[in-house]
């Protein structure tokens, strides 16, 4: 019985295969009870390698940081975007990601001839894309993407803690920590939290709102 590391091979081999640049996507930022969802595209160098690429969850932030910095200075093309709290909110948190990747293979410099993603969605595009389970760990592009779309999120989450410091969003970044709730129970919701969210829609259902 092949192992599950062979078994996901020839899937990836096929891809190779292909003519023509391609780039990787991910995301982050679909749990969080406030902020944007982030996405990355990321068009690698063949002659420029990156060591140490791997999912961002990972990697501890002083390496993410380090490697986000050496991505955008080796790779072809790199571009981050991103979908609002109220876009979240008005389209849903898998239609609101799916934009938010459109909009990143959307900036990229270059054109690629194909697009390999994290997971099992896939976002409309005018290339053929395809999904890649855990492929934030199996495709160096996919980790790359998933690397600089965390720590531009996390920069993100850290200004907005500087606007409403009272919910502690440069420690937790928006996920519904015991901290987090507390703190939307003391002072309900700000404009950036994502009001479709159970426990923000409780608190706004109360009247609740900054």
């Amino acid at each position: 019985m092949p192992s599950r590391r062979s078994r996901a091979k020839p899937k990836l081999a096929l891809q190779w295969s292909r003519p023509g640049l391609f780039a990787g996507g991910d995301e982050v930022g679909r749990g969080p009870l406030a902020g944007p969802v982030v996405a990355a595209a990321v068009i690698l160098d063949d002659l420029q390698r990156i060591k140490g690429l791997r999912d961002s969850k990972a990697l501890g932030p002083v390496t993410r940081t380090r490697l986000a910095a050496e991505i955008r200075a080796k790779a072809l093309c790199v571009c981050v975007a991103q979908a609002s709290a109220e876009e979240i909110d008005r389209l849903n948190i898998l239609q609101a990601t799916l934009l938010a990747m459109q909009r990143a293979i959307a900036g990229l410099r270059l054109v690629p001839a194909f697009v390999l993603v994290d997971g099992n969605r896939l976002p409309a595009l005018k290339m053929p894309v395809e999904g890649v389970v855990k492929g934030d760990a199996k495709v160096a592009a996919i980790a790359a993407a998933s690397i600089v779309a965390k720590v531009f999120r996390d920069e993100l989450l850290t200004e907005l803690h500087g606007l409403h410091p009272v919910y502690g969003f440069a420690g937790h970044k928006g996920y519904p920590t015991p901290e987090h709730l507390a703190a939307l129970r003391a002072h309900g919701a700000c404009t950036e939290h994502r009001r479709s969210f159970a426990p923000v829609a409780a608190v706004v259902g109360n009247g609740a709102a900054a």
